[in-house]
């Protein structure tokens, strides 16, 4: 769905470089999302937070809670907005039917991977998302201290 993160087209804005520790992530789907114009420009500054934010289904459309994006200094004497406003996220209906599905059913939660510019227009990549168990993240973190260790000692050995 949204696995060409690599591409030329693609700009990354923000990434939400938590969501792969504190979650395992199941499924992705890419979505657009409706946004102010003074949004976008501040998106085009890089000025985006995706801390905190997290995506849920109401009422069969798809809001995003919590996303941060600053206001655009020159727009914002005149139009004033809530820089953590809920967004509404653009998707096909069956798409939204079958992520409905899966968040009910599993107790999946819904979480923005990465924020990006892809031709143009901003997408928010979703992660559909289960919780990791607090012995998971010590696993994590074990094989990244691995991997750095294994990383290291070949680098010695080069020399």
């Amino acid at each position: 769905m949204g696995r060409a993160m690599g591409d030329a087209d693609h700009k990354i804005i923000a990434r939400n470089r938590r969501a792969r520790f504190e979650y395992e992530i199941l499924d992705s789907v890419e979505a657009g999302i409706a946004l102010l114009g003074p949004e976008v420009k501040s998106l085009r500054d890089g000025k985006a937070n995706l801390g905190d934010a997290y995506a849920t289904i109401r009422r069969g459309e798809v809001w995003l809670h919590h996303l941060h994006i600053s206001p655009y200094e020159p727009a914002t004497l005149a139009n004033p907005s809530n820089p953590r406003r809920d967004r509404k996220l653009l998707l096909h209906r069956r798409e939204i039917a079958k992520l409905e599905g899966r968040v009910v059913e599993r107790g999946l939660t819904l979480i923005p991977l990465s924020l990006y510019f892809k031709q143009g227009r901003v997408k928010v990549e979703l992660g559909l998302a289960r919780g990791k168990r607090v012995h998971d993240k010590r696993e994590t973190i074990r094989r990244r201290q691995d991997d750095r260790e294994t990383a290291r000692a070949l680098r010695g050995r080069r020399r």
